[in-house]
């Protein structure tokens, strides 16, 4: 009492201002959801409800789902974050009212050199950038593109050959398997040969510089603009980003290589009909189609960026999953394996036609989604205060689908841990609501290189297939074991064991 005695009346005025204004910062953002009526978990001061995620991602998702319904608010640090599984809100937050109020995805800030990214653009930018790489991800182009994942497709099959004759299992997620065909598929293979010879990441450098561009482990630069995003402006300025520089440009400097040397031989690259040719080819139209400016340099390099770490990691980890399941499911391998023969017989390669005539592996392919989705949550910022249902969402809010709540919702999926392709019958799927499965986003801002995923995926399923089958075996991990810290990373290997087919298996 003393002390406060013998202060001055200016400095207890500012004490008391500044206890009152760090009162208001801590406590004033979690009002939000007791005002709308929206249930969740009781949020702390500063940190919110993020202390949860020591549960695990999922865990806590599912938790929530669980106990407060299909809607739900929590907040990561002092960002409110409604988490909705109601099929009817989604259709009117993803598509209906997605150009007019939910159009952008949330944005947490120091990007640094991929800022341009398609998936991380906002409004104007967004829908520039969109219209200018629609084309290249036309059924023609992913068509002509069929060719160079076939020859893919087989660098993966070769190197199952080693593990096959050594009868030793094989770890799904070894770059070797999955992700080893990818470092040619987006670009055609060129440029990938200097990467090695540069030795910037000795020891598989394109592994290790796709791991390094993110974060991997938690990071406490995430945690200070989480809890303070006031620091974000200052710390951009000073060049802070969440991302690894070095494996930034990395990438950036081989696009650039790749980029100048095909503009200079531009006449001797229209044959290419890989991503990085048909953006170089409309950077450098006069025109273009739609009456949008061309991409600049930064943009191209960060799309070309952006597609490599969603082949390397996305279509990857889906084949991995499909493996894993055709291991775990030796009838549906069968039956894949038959379809396969029947409309491939003598080995023939897998094509854009021929593919739309198998039914039945595009079920598995779907099934494998749903169980195990490359991406946990989806999300939109609210741009402007908007009804959905009834519910008056304020601007600012994040509107979060946790996707893998969503496809083990029970009301949708009858026994939904169990691996059941037939799911995704055509009947099937017209009985069933179109919201409760997005693997891959859903109206204007969904997935945008989606039917080259599939495709990528099934081709390189069929060829294995066409020569290999997958068994478990005792170093088999059944469940998958996942990090709780991640949405998708394992927490021990995914091993499975490779069998040639014999010949008299096959269907001639």
């Amino acid at each position: 009492m003393s002390s406060l005695s013998e202060m001055s009346p200016f400095t207890l005025v500012l004490t008391l201002a500044a206890f009152i204004l760090s009162a208001i910062y801590l406590l004033w953002p979690y009002q939000i959801f007791k005002k709308m009526g929206v249930p969740g978990p009781t949020p702390f001061p500063l940190v919110g409800t993020f202390h949860h995620y020591l549960k695990g991602f999922r865990e806590f998702d599912a938790e929530s789902f669980r106990k407060y319904g299909r809607v739900w608010g929590i907040y990561d640090g002092r960002v409110p974050v409604l988490m909705v599984t109601d099929t009817n809100m989604l259709k009117q937050i993803l598509v209906k009212d997605c150009l007019e109020s939910f159009t952008n995805r949330r944005k947490f800030g120091l990007s640094g050199p991929i800022k341009d990214v398609l998936l991380i653009a906002e409004d104007e930018h967004w829908k520039r950038i969109r219209n200018v790489l629609t084309p290249a991800f036309s059924g023609g182009k992913i068509k002509q593109m069929c060719p160079l994942i076939q020859r893919c497709a087989e660098v993966l099959v070769q190197n199952l050959h080693e593990p096959c004759q050594l009868e030793q299992p094989v770890d799904l997620k070894d770059e070797k398997f999955g992700s080893g065909i990818l470092d040619h598929l987006e670009f055609e293979g060129e440029g990938f040969g200097e990467i090695v010879k540069q030795k910037v990441f000795p020891h598989d450098p394109v592994p290790k510089a796709l791991k390094y561009i993110f974060l991997c482990e938690f990071s406490p630069l995430f945690a200070v603009i989480l809890f303070f995003p006031f620091l974000i402006s200052p710390l951009e300025r000073l060049g802070v980003t969440l991302f690894d520089k070095k494996a930034i440009h990395f990438f950036h400097k081989i696009v650039q290589q790749m980029k100048n040397k095909r503009q200079k031989g531009l006449n001797d690259m229209q044959g290419r009909v890989d991503f990085l040719q048909q953006m170089v080819n409309a950077q450098l139209s006069e025109n273009t189609s739609n009456g949008n400016e061309d991409l600049t340099d930064g943009e191209l390099e960060s799309q070309a960026v952006l597609f490599l770490m969603a082949g390397y990691d996305n279509t990857s980890t889906s084949i991995t999953f499909l493996a894993y399941c055709l291991a775990c499911n030796p009838d549906v391998q069968t039956k894949v394996q038959q379809e396969i023969d029947t409309i491939l017989p003598d080995g023939k390669l897998p094509d854009y036609e021929t593919l739309k005539q198998m039914e039945y592996l595009d079920m598995v392919v779907c099934e494998t989604l749903r169980m195990y989705s490359s991406s946990s949550r989806t999300d939109r910022v609210c741009k402007k205060t908007t009804v959905v249902n009834d519910l008056v969402i304020p601007k600012g809010v994040v509107v979060t689908v946790p996707l893998w709540v969503l496809h083990y919702d029970p009301q949708y999926w009858d026994e939904p841990h169990e691996f059941r392709p037939e799911r995704f019958t055509k009947e099937a799927k017209e009985a069933r609501d179109p919201y409760c499965y997005l693997p891959f986003g859903h109206g204007p801002r969904n997935c945008i290189g989606m039917r080259f995923a599939l495709m990528s995926v099934k081709i390189a399923v069929c060829r294995i297939l066409q020569r290999y089958s997958f068994q478990t075996c005792s170093e088999t991990t059944i469940p998958p074991q996942f990090n709780k810290n991640t949405f998708l990373q394992l927490e021990k290997p995914l091993k499975v064991k490779v069998v040639a087919r014999k010949e008299a298996d096959t269907v001639s």
